[in-house]
């Protein structure tokens, strides 16, 4: 029996080695730990094994099995670097500068809007910065004049993690990190995902898409804010858009507004887009509060600005008539064909 298992262990060595493939190396596998496999074989009939010896068999029958697993396990390993590196160098290569076939695929609307406002933004010497999703508790709330404690954090439903970090509820998160970073003078969007644990309903939901702005400089006033959101405005809905500016309470900006658009869609004449209001609320908005300047390293006696928040979602809907914000997360790309956004 000794020299049975010895053999045996000499021949999935020399299979093992001249293995080529995954195919191959599975073949071995059943051949000797199958379910009828040489190996498992020897296990099964310990029973027919002389009693002084069925020990010493069983002990050595399983440490080649052993044996045997670890060296497939490394073999399927060395097939897949050769793989890996023969896919590597191979002289293969895919031209990523190829156009693309559009009747492949389509934007999302959130993309389209999201492109267009970069684009806007850009030519009026804006940056475009990035946000984290998961942030700290002090940039989404405390860095934007939010203390502990304070009455205007139930105003957001917050998703928070085991490590006391959050999902970040609002693209203002980053306007703390963008102030270290460039100081002032500034001018700077940051888009992103944000996150609320809302019911969901047709003009809500748990995850939605925001733009966040602001400039910073001396003699920064409202005005400069209300001639940069209908520049903005205007280019998205391809005319002249009346704005107005309402009193509202967000704590990072002082003096604080709701701006609300005339409907572009009945000229404020009423709709059901509307509401028969002839105005659509669309951002909040207002001058930085100087706790927010200081917090973020820039001196409020020198500089003043102004940040709004724009809900990417909310502009899809309005720029593609849809009225159901649920459908934008409902990966249905039968919205994307009907709207033909290529």
């Amino acid at each position: 029996m000794d020299e049975k298992i010895s053999n045996l262990r000499e021949e999935a060595l020399v299979k093992l080695n001249e293995a080529k493939n995954a195919l191959d190396v599975e073949n071995i596998r059943v051949e000797y730990l199958g379910k009828k496999g040489l190996v498992i074989e020897i296990l099964k009939n310990l029973k027919n094994v002389e009693a002084s010896h069925r020990k010493e068999v069983g002990e050595k029958a399983n440490i080649l099995r052993v044996e045997i697993e670890n060296l497939i396990e490394k073999k399927m390993f060395e097939l897949k670097e050769k793989e890996y590196e023969e896919k590597i160098n191979s002289t293969e290569k895919i031209d990523i500068t190829v156009p693309v076939d559009e009747k492949i695929g389509s934007l999302h609307p959130i993309t389209i809007v999201q492109r267009e406002l970069e684009e806007i933004f850009t030519s009026m010497g804006f940056t475009v910065e990035d946000g984290n999703e998961v942030e700290t508790e002090y940039n989404n709330f405390e860095a934007v004049n939010v203390p502990k404690y304070h009455p205007a954090r139930d105003m957001q439903d917050t998703f928070w993690l085991e490590n006391g970090e959050l999902l970040k509820t609002q693209t203002s998160a980053a306007q703390n990190k963008i102030m270290l970073k460039y100081g002032a003078p500034l001018k700077a969007i940051f888009p992103g995902r944000c996150f609320r644990n809302e019911a969901l309903d047709a003009s809500h939901e748990n995850t939605f898409f925001q733009m966040e702005g602001m400039m910073i400089d001396k003699d920064v006033s409202i005005s400069n804010l209300i001639y940069f959101m209908k520049t903005l405005l205007s280019e998205i809905f391809k005319k002249e858009v009346e704005v107005r500016l309402r009193p509202g309470y967000f704590p990072f900006v002082e003096p604080g507004f709701e701006l609300d658009i005339k409907c572009p869609y009945c000229d404020g004449k009423g709709c059901r887009v509307c509401k028969n209001g002839s105005w659509i609320e669309l951002c909040p908005c207002g001058m930085i509060h100087p706790n927010v300047l200081k917090l973020g390293g820039i001196d409020p006696e020198k500089y003043s600005g102004f940040a709004f928040g724009l809900g990417l979602s909310r502009l899809a809907m309005m720029k593609y008539n849809i009225n159901d914000l649920r459908a934008l997360n409902s990966c249905d790309l039968r919205i994307l064909k009907q709207m033909n956004i290529k």
